[in-house]
């Protein structure tokens, strides 16, 4: 039940793990500049960990202390697999283990993991079971959504329960629906009411919402109505490492500061995985940081064509001349 970081004092709020996205690089700059209770990382696939191709794997599973508590978020269908990456996450020192049960990616699917898992509840208890049995002493989550094609909350989520994990992250949404609908946190709602009937004590399996979530103000807004013990952020931390801010909001960030983070936020990408991962995975980040001002489209369309961090604080500079980037040489 619930241990570790999360018996922290309600309500906390956290950063969603999104692929090429929460790399070790931007969880870096989040926790620098408006750090959340805990962070994931991006998820990593079991059977990866567990073949031939660990060592590359292994580079999205490394963090700083600076990102602590920080959680490894697993996908996989193999119960065995997710016992040996609960002992690798105790080995690897994280404060948590997340196991994905909603992602609806095809080729996460087509194994039999992540959103999948909401159509087979007995191989979903046993994965969560056996990721149990090897994390020790660290507490197991699950993040999942309300059901695959329709809303199966009622039935799907005690089986969950039974399992008696640390928390349950609740995406209001179905797997049919991706992102394409407004989340009804309602549903979150509605799983606080069954995870109370489940279990009333003050150790029971948290309820984390999820979805559509613009601000710090409205997470709480949201928690509060719901009667979630938390919220999990995503796409609203997008261009916004300022998002868990209590003291300095993105709208009080002057178009240099934004862009002078920006360009670390990519110097940081290409020291940590230059090798590994393209560089091209960054511009998704300059879109998000580059909006909201006069000559943002012209400067998003300049910085497309940036081959490296060099490349883009030139280009930055030309728009923005008063731009100081003193972290590089």
């Amino acid at each position: 039940m619930v241990k570790g970081f999360w018996k922290k004092a309600k309500p906390i709020f956290v950063l969603a793990p999104m692929a090429d996205v929460t790399d070790a690089a931007f969880r870096i700059i989040i926790a620098k500049h408006g750090k959340p209770d805990a962070m994931w990382t991006e998820f990593v696939s079991c059977d990866g960990l567990c073949s031939d191709g660990k060592a590359v794997l292994l580079k999205n599973l490394e963090f700083t202390e600076a990102e602590r508590p920080i959680v490894a978020q697993f996908f996989g269908a193999k119960p065995d697999n997710f016992y040996q990456c609960a002992l690798l996450a105790q080995e690897l020192g994280f404060d948590g283990i997340d196991i994905n049960m909603g992602c609806p990616d095809k080729k996460v699917e087509k194994q039999g993991a992540g959103a999948s898992l909401m159509r087979d509840h007995k191989l979903a208890q046993k994965i969560i079971i056996e990721t149990k049995r090897g994390a020790g002493d660290l507490p197991v989550s699950v993040k999942t959504r309300i059901g695959y094609n329709s809303d199966i909350l009622d039935e799907w989520l005690p089986r969950l329960l039974e399992t008696e994990p640390a928390a349950i992250t609740v995406h209001a949404r179905t797997r049919k629906e991706m992102s394409k609908v407004p989340a009804r946190w309602e549903a979150v709602a509605r799983a606080v009411e069954i995870a109370h009937q489940y279990d009333s004590s003050p150790n029971r399996t948290m309820i984390i919402g999820n979805g559509d979530i613009a601000s710090l103000k409205d997470a709480e807004e949201k928690v509060m109505s719901s009667g979630a013990d938390g919220a999990m952020i995503g796409r609203g931390i997008f261009g916004n490492p300022w998002f868990f801010n209590k003291e300095k909001s993105a709208n009080a960030i002057s178009i240099e500061e934004k862009l002078s983070v920006m360009i670390e936020h990519s110097f940081l990408f290409e020291k940590l995985f230059a090798g590994t991962k393209n560089f091209n995975i960054m511009k998704k980040h300059f879109k998000a940081y580059v909006s909201g001002f006069d000559g943002a489209k012209d400067l998003r369309v300049k910085l497309m064509s940036a081959r490296d961090t060099n490349d883009a604080a030139q280009i930055v500079k030309e728009y923005f001349p008063n731009t100081i980037f003193s972290f590089l040489k």
